[in-house]
Order: structure tokens, then C-alpha cells, then sequence
């Protein structure tokens, strides 16, 4: 969202972590965000741990950055089984870990020093058994048990990138005043070495609990099938994924089947498929209802009861933050609400400083589908922007577009997009439900065709069905097989 950034003025700080991300969560009230007080642990963090104190201090700033922590109790049983069998391998039997289940759509996994470890929804429902998930917490546990992270923190302080303060004023206007406060998602990699040996201590510890370890490499292929599906479907924002701080090459996934062969021919170990099942069956899948849904090309939130579309060809991501969306010709979208006096007319709120670049000339009032409203032009740095604001159920919502000053479709997209914001009705805010993934059992005459076709929410069906159940194109169902769908139900 380059454009829409040039547009504002924002500020950030950075916090380093050392894991398999860094990051600068956004500003948040960490009242809201405190540390669960039912971790799923084997132990608490060791007392008096200054990288778990450091960990500690961050880990409100993780939840809001990931939608905060995801309770359901058979999943972190199923998930708490997993990781005591990894503990008692590991090879740091003395070091404790906490896991947390993140509210995100994101396929994730990472760590911080001092045995916090970090797995997403999205994670859980892209896995397809006990050993694959064992895969992923083993790697991140690697990380933890050779000290990665105190390592990466060492070397950024020796080439002098420690934690510092960041703030980026993106706008020259005078009159262009910071209204608009969001953290940005930093990401860096431990080293290709760092990654390379989280793998083998991984893969060696499933291997010694008696997971199938062959199943990195098979769940790396998954991620991989998934970013593919992703790259076309635009589902979630890439930079909070796995692959987006992991390297996922053949050749990774070679050496990962390499390390596996120590254990022998492929069918060694346990899989648990029947039991990992059992435990993401009913997981939340998608946006949450919070933060509202978007089905296809339309954005629809029940709870403020509202709704718009984007033009054909435009990908929406839906974040806590806004809801962004991009499209042909380096177009981009933005959507969020902002709290003003209801006695405040719009197109003085327009006019209030924080558009950098606003032609005060084009500042006019209007009605969109019946609501009170207020249209401008900006331009500033090479591009041009329409700002759309409007006032409907006591909320002041605005709908931003960019595209490049040479573009010539900027009026007609946000004229559409504009346009399309209404107010939903009673019934259609009745008929908004949340998707959750469900474990069918194929019976007979069934094909992966049908069985998608039940799937509901979810654009390109058979595709996401194959990658949901790791089906290659030309794989089929049998009867009393286990697999997953997303539906309403």
C-alpha cells in the first residue's frame, strides 16, 4: 500500500524480536492484550529469565499485531499433546515453552527467546496431522534451543541495526498532521544457516517422538501450494506468513526428506491424522467477525452494518488496521472509520489537515445511497488520490484511492467504489456467519467435486479443497477418507 502511504503521515517504532520475524507491532493499549493467564505449557518460563522477560514485553504487542489469542480448549489440548511429546526430546529437555494459538487467518509460526512460541489458526487449519504440526513447533523450538534469536539480536547490535525508534513522515504539505497512527510490520530472517539447522534439530526431534518425519517436507510443500493458491486468490497479507521470513526452496525441501531418511523408508512414525482432526474441527476459518468478512469482491461488516465492493480484478485484505485492497495499474484502496463530532460537517473534516496535497477546490458534498458525504482530489509524490468520506449510523467512514498521476481510471474505480458503501439490512446482517473448517468423512460415491461444491464463503472451491487437504490435481477421495471443508455451519 505504497501509494496510500505517501498519501499520510504515519509514525512507527521498531521493537526487535528474536524469532523468526521482527517486527513494529502497532501502538496499542496493552490493557487489552495482556498474556493469557491459561498458556498452553509443559511449564511456566523459567523465573527470572531476562530473554523471557524480554519475550514477556512483547507479547501484548503480538497479540494485537495477530488478532489476538485464539481460545478454544480442544484445540489446545490437541495442540498441548504435541508439544509435551516434543519437549521430552528436545534437545534442551530443561528449557519450557509457551505456546499461544494466534486469532489470524495468517499461515504462521515463530518464536522469542525464552520459550515463547507462537502458532496462528491458519496454521492449524493448513495442517493436516499431528506430525506436521510437530514439524513446525520442532523448527521453531530449534530456534529457541540453539539460542537463534540471542544470536541475530548479537550480530544487529554488532553492525549497529539494534532496536531504535523509527518515524516516517510521508507527506510535505504543512498542513498534512498525522491522523492516521499505524505500526508497521517489520520482517527479517534468521540466517539460511540458522533456518537449515532449526530443520534438522526439527526433523531429529519428530523423528525421536515418534512422529512421521517426513512431514516437514510434506507441510513445506503445503505452504507452498497455499502462497500459489494465495498469489491468485490475494486472501490475506502476505508479509504476516510463514514463508514470508522462512526460505521454501526445492532444495530445502530435499534436505528436509534427506534428514528424514535417517529414520528410515517413508512410513516411519506416527501421523495422528485422526486426532488432529478432531482437534481443528469447528476452527474458526477467515476473517473474524470482529473485524468483518469479505466474500469475493465485497467487504461486509454484520456488527457496524456495512458494506462496499471493489471492481473486478482488485484483491481485498481485511486487517485489523483497515481494509485494504489492491488492483490493476498499481491502484490501491482504503477503508476505516474515524470518530468526529456529528455536528461536524464533512467537508470541514476534509479540509482539517490531514490529506497531504488536498485540492481545496475539489472538496464537495454530497449523498452516497442516502447518506451524508464528502468528496475530494489530492495529489502528491507522482500520484493521485480521491478521498470519499461518509457519515452513516453515527460512524464517519472513509474510502481512500490511489493510483499513479499518469493513471487514467482513478475517477471511474472510486466512483464505483464509493458508490457501492450502503447499509445493510437487518436480514443480510442476520445472514452474515463466520466460516469454520469441518471434517467430513467421504462416503461413497463422493469426489473431491462434490465435496467442494458444499464449501461455502470461499471463492475457487476445488482448488482450495485440494490445498486444504495437501490433494495433488490428480488425487482422488475414497470412501471413509477424513477431509476438511469451509463452511458456514
Amino acid at each position: 500500500m505504497k501509494p496510500l502511504a505517501r498519501f499520510f503521515a504515519l509514525a512507527g517504532f521498531a521493537v526487535a524480536l528474536a524469532s523468526c520475524q521482527m517486527f513494529t507491532p502497532p501502538a496499542v493499549q496493552e490493557s487489552g492484550f495482556q498474556p493469557s493467564d491459561k498458556p498452553i505449557t509443559v511449564d511456566n518460563v523459567a523465573a527470572n529469565s531476562k530473554l523471557a522477560e524480554m519475550a514477556k514485553a512483547q507479547h501484548p504487542r503480538i497479540l494485537a499485531t495477530y488478532g489476538g489469542e485464539y481460545s478454544d480448549p480442544k484445540l489446545e489440548r490437541m495442540v498441548a499433546k504435541v508439544v509435551g511429546n516434543l519437549t521430552v526430546v528436545s534437545a534442551n529437555p530443561t528449557q519450557t515453552y509457551r505456546i499461544t494459538i494466534l486469532n489470524s487467518p495468517n499461515v504462521n509460526a515463530f518464536a522469542l527467546p525464552g520459550g515463547y512460541l507462537y502458532i496462528t489458526r491458519g496454521l492449524l487449519a493448513l495442517a493436516n496431522d499431528s506430525s506436521e504440526l510437530a514439524a513446525v513447533i520442532a523448527h521453531e523450538m530449534g530456534h529457541v534451543t540453539a539460542n537463534h534469536g540471542l544470536q541475530r539480536q548479537q550480530l544487529e547490535a554488532e553492525e549497529g541495526l539494534a532496536t531504535k525508534v523509527v518515524s516516517d513522515v510521508l507527506g510535505d504539505s504543512p498542513t498534512a498532521k498525522a491522523a492516521l497512527i499505524r505500526g508497521k510490520l517489520r520482517l527479517a530472517q534468521f540466517s539460511r544457516n540458522q533456518e537449515l539447522e532449526a530443520d534438522a534439530i526439527g526433523i531429529k526431534s519428530i523423528g525421536e517422538a515418534g512422529y512421521d518425519p517426513y512431514a516437514a517436507g510434506r507441510f513445506l510443500q503445503s505452504m507452498s501450494a497455499y502462497t500459489d493458491f494465495r498469489s491468485i486468490s490475494g486472501a490475506t497479507d502476505p508479509s504476516l506468513d510463514f514463508l514470508a521470513t522462512h526460505p521454501n526452496t526445492p532444495q530445502r525441501i530435499d534436505l528436509a526428506q534427506r534428514h528424514a531418511r535417517q529414520f528410515g523408508a517413508p512410513g516411519f512414525g506416527t501421523r495422528d491424522r485422526d486426532s488432529f482432526l478432531a482437534g481443528i474441527d469447528g476452527l474458526l476459518y477467515g476473517d473474524t467477525p470482529e473485524e468483518g468478512y469479505v466474500r469475493g469482491e465485497t467487504f461486509l461488516h454484520p456488527g457496524l452494518g456495512v458494506s462496499f465492493s471493489v471492481p473486478e480484478g482488485f484483491v481485498i485484505d481485511n486487517s485489523a488496521a483497515a481494509v485494504t485492497a489492491t488492483g490493476p495499474g498499481d491502484m490501491a484502496i482504503r477503508f476505516d472509520g474515524v470518530s468526529i463530532d456529528k455536528n461536524r460537517p464533512l467537508t470541514d473534516y476534509v479540509r482539517s489537515g490531514w490529506v497531504a496535497g488536498l485540492v481545496d477546490s475539489s472538496v464537495k458534498q454530497e449523498t452516497i445511497n442516502g447518506n451524508e458525504a464528502a468528496t475530494a482530489h489530492a495529489g502528491a509524490e507522482g500520484w493521485q488520490f480521491d478521498i470519499a468520506v461518509i457519515r452513516a449510523g453515527g460512524q464517519v467512514y472513509r474510502l481512500l484511492t490511489a493510483a499513479p498521476s499518469a493513471s487514467t481510471n482513478l475517477d471511474s474505480v472510486a466512483r464505483s467504489v464509493s458508490g457501492s458503501f450502503r447499509i445493510l439490512s437487518a436480514a443480510e446482517k442476520a445472514a452474515l456467519k463466520p466460516l469454520h473448517i469441518r471434517v467430513l468423512t467421504v462416503q461413497p460415491g463422493q469426489t473431491m467435486g462434490t465435496l467442494a461444491a458444499q464449501m461455502v464463503g470461499v471463492d475457487r472451491k476445488l482448488d482450495l479443497f485440494r490445498v486444504l487437504n495437501a490433494l495433488s490435481p490428480g488425487a482422488a477421495v475414497s470412501a471413509g477418507d477424513k477431509v476438511k471443508i469451509v463452511t458456514d455451519k
